[in-house]
């Protein structure tokens, strides 16, 4: 089994060095002896559950205005859905959240800080649209030219985009439709709205599966048009364009060396200030304080940040317990369900035949596929989002049958080259102990209505961070970037 590419070196560091102070990636991560073992400190002014993107941003935030804290993760390594994964080659690819886009400011302005450069995602030449009835189908642009849905989806994208843009994204239960909306799901509204309802929809799966890794059916209208509307800023309204773009959208640019790079060189930034391997059990709070339970021991503190996904939040033992309402808001917060699929090549060969190496497909395991070769183009790689009921369906099919799956897919787009890589990997995100799923948590028909108004409600004493609070971008790492910050002006303003 490979290790993930932070774990790995810091592991032949400690055979090296004996757990002294480590450096545990080339490109700036550093770790001490006290992020995996030995005693934490006792007492702080704010622990941070979590070492993922959020958790790292609001700690190091706590730590420039002077307040002590520490950061505790249960995983062996930092960056929580983000991670890197080396090829043989020594090339860095992403396994878990890699895009960036155009109003993204706060991951934007903090990568640039930490050094961490972007490159355009490759969009050069002909999408491909691999449809059972009409074949292959080379286009440009968002929507794939199926004449069977083309209209009916350029319709309903409209009407989504119009209602989107009335969303009030830190409330969005409180729109006049928001009871509405939130009682149905979006393969409901969209059988409401279109003609050819199954073809739509069926196109649909190819932005839901991999954006929320679920099905239409399985999501709440007014969460996705909460959604949507988070794809932008204070001066942009979000829409579906700005969400599903590659050039201009949500998945415009990628990071040199890996977007696992960003959390790894603010956990530097910290040093021993976050511990590994000290996954959360218990959270107490009383009038006087905190205490924080880990698995290499009790730290009190004033403050706490919880920066984990929803499930982890429900197997903490809380005292006093978790009000009704929050407790019901993580209990319907169910995680996505994605796997990232890649494969190899010596070079991308689709580049020369006039292919951007995206493309769609109404059927099989590859309904998405990107180019995702590293910034210099040295190999070529192609990515495949496998995710709701796709992952259902080639999850539980045999390694060999789901890779075959995979490359016949991608065959579909670039041509039988593809079917000869000389290296296929795998993340399955539901598989992760410690994220059980990816890329979001997602709601179900009346979640945001009924609990909604608990999402960034503090606790006694406990804030909550993770991309799912952000009011913009939630489900992005400039989600995250912005929620760790909100968090940290929550605990230091108390402070």
């Amino acid at each position: 089994m490979t290790l993930p590419l932070d774990r790995r070196t810091l592991l032949k560091g400690a055979a090296l060095t004996g757990l002294g102070t480590l450096a545990v990636d080339a490109l700036g991560a550093r770790a001490t002896a006290a992020t995996l073992q030995g005693s934490l400190p006792t007492d702080v002014d704010v622990v941070v559950v979590g070492a993922g993107l959020s958790g790292l941003v609001a700690a190091r935030e706590v730590a420039r205005a002077g307040r002590s804290v520490l950061v505790v993760e249960a995983r062996e390594r930092v960056g929580g859905r983000l991670l890197n994964h080396r090829l043989s080659s020594g090339q860095v690819i992403e396994a878990g959240g890699a895009f960036v886009g155009p109003t993204q400011n706060h991951i934007l302005a903090l990568a640039a800080e930490l050094g961490v450069a972007t490159f355009p995602e490759y969009v050069q030449g002909k999408n491909v649209y691999d449809s059972q009835l009409l074949g292959r189908l080379k286009y440009s642009g968002t929507v794939p030219p199926d004449p069977t849905v083309l209209v009916d989806a350029a319709l309903l994208l409209g009407k989504i985009d119009k209602y989107a843009a009335e969303i009030d994204v830190d409330a969005p239960w409180t729109h006049p439709k928001a009871a509405a909306w939130d009682a149905m799901t979006l393969a409901q509204f969209i059988k409401k709205n279109t003609l050819n309802s199954c073809g739509v929809e069926n196109l649909i799966e190819c932005w839901t599966q991999p954006c929320f890794g679920a099905d239409p059916s399985e999501l709440s209208l007014l969460f996705v048009l909460h959604y949507l509307a988070c794809s932008g800023d204070e001066q942009h309204v979000g829409t579906f364009e700005r969400n599903s773009d590659t050039a201009g959208g949500a998945q415009d640019s990628r990071f040199v060396g890996g977007s696992q790079l960003v959390p790894l060189r603010l956990a530097d930034q910290l040093g021993d200030q976050v511990a590994l391997a000290a996954a959360v059990t218990r959270i107490e709070q009383t009038s006087e304080g905190a205490s924080v339970t880990t698995a290499r021991g009790v730290v009190r503190c004033r403050q706490v940040v919880v920066a984990a996904p929803p499930p982890l939040v429900l197997d903490i033992d809380w005292y006093p317990q978790l009000p009704a309402k929050r407790h019901a808001l993580l209990t319907n917060m169910r995680m996505g369900r994605l796997m990232k699929a890649d494969a190899v090549y010596p070079t991308p060969f689709w580049r020369e035949a006039g292919l951007s190496g995206s493309g769609t497909a109404d059927h099989g395991a590859t309904r998405a596929v990107f180019d995702n070769s590293p910034a210099d183009g040295s190999v070529g790689v192609l990515l495949a989002f496998v995710g709701g009921s796709t992952l259902d369906t080639y999850g539980a099919k045999s390694a060999a049958e789901r890779r075959q799956a995979v490359l016949e897919g991608f065959a579909r787009v670039v041509g039988k080259q593809a079917l000869q890589p000389v290296e296929y990997t795998e993340q399955d995100w539901t598989r992760e102990t410690w994220t059980r799923g990816g890329p979001v948590p997602v709601m179900a028909p009346g979640t945001l209505t009924a609990f909604g108004s608990a999402l960034r409600e503090p606790f006694v004493r406990t804030h909550w961070a993770g991309t799912e609070t952000s009011t913009y971008w939630n489900g992005y790492m400039d989600g995250a970037v912005r929620a760790g910050e909100r968090a940290a002006a929550e605990v230091l303003t108390l402070l």
